[in-house]
């Protein structure tokens, strides 16, 4: 069977700067699989662009936005908020990914620890891993009370309401994944010894608990999901076109480009 020739486009793609970075850094040379990944270098790279306009916008308006990453363990959260955030200026972005309450935080009103974490005017804010621990991961595994996710059910949408009418920009991502593509990607970090300190003793149970944690992940998506604050829910069985759909996201739902905010207004566009 002959081999499909290459067209001028793709010869052009390949013959690029990142087209021949992509080749050398082959193990064995794959010609579709360096056009797949050229193609989507030479996107993302657009989309970085939109994004940093998207960040002088925030800071120009002293706008605040909160985007929430919430899936599967290793459903590839963590990469896609790097490669959203690759370009735009550090000082006025935070990625958080906090880690298990202090003594004095168990204490607090839930949601307390994760309003310390919230933007200020002219920031965003990135949470790998949001309160909605408490509604899938917490539960699943033990670590909060009945009564507690209760609550935590009966006020998140209350308290989600309260910060967007306090001029705040919210978007929820869930990335999903297979059972079987979560297997792989276990296997493949616990063979790389620059990933495998990434796989925590929640990641390791993950597999025996699958079962829970979309019982719970479906009441959480279903009762959650408002008409101002909607889960936007991402298949992430395959990581390129997963990141470049939550930043079209991102760019499709921040009035960027309609120019100045005024009292809560932007100017020559829609009222938030």
């Amino acid at each position: 069977m002959s081999k499909k020739k290459l067209t001028k486009k793709e010869l052009e793609l390949l013959n690029s700067k990142v087209g021949l970075k992509t080749l050398f850094n082959q193990e064995q040379l794959d010609i579709p699989l360096a056009l797949v990944r050229v193609r989507y270098d030479y996107e993302l790279r657009k989309l970085q662009e939109e994004l940093i306009k998207v960040q002088e916008w925030v800071i120009e308006n002293e706008q605040k936005i909160v985007i929430i990453f919430e899936g599967r363990d290793v459903a590839g959260k963590g990469g896609a908020i790097r490669r959203i955030t690759e370009h735009i200026n550090p000082r006025h972005f935070r990625t958080v990914a906090l880690d298990v309450p202090t003594v004095d935080e168990e204490k607090q009103w839930f949601f307390q620890r994760y309003i310390n974490y919230l933007p200020k005017p002219g920031q965003m804010v990135f949470f790998d891993r949001s309160w909605y621990n408490r509604a899938v991961v917490e539960p699943v595994n033990g670590y909060c009370t009945k009564e507690e996710y209760k609550i935590f059910m009966g006020q998140v949408n209350g308290f989600e309401k309260m910060l967007i009418e306090s001029n705040t920009y919210l978007i929820k991502f869930y990335f999903e994944i297979t059972k079987e593509e979560q297997a792989r990607r276990f296997e493949e970090m616990k063979s790389d010894p620059l990933k495998k300190w990434k796989l925590s003793p929640t990641d390791k149970k993950a597999q025996n608990l699958w079962d829970e944690y979309t019982k719970y992940e479906k009441k959480m998506l279903a009762e959650t999901s408002t008409k101002r604050a909607p889960w936007v829910v991402i298949d992430a069985n395959v990581t390129y076109p997963a990141r470049l759909k939550a930043i079209k996201h991102i760019l499709k739902v921040i009035p960027y480009k309609n120019g100045k905010v005024k009292n809560g207004k932007v100017k020559n566009g829609k009222s938030k």
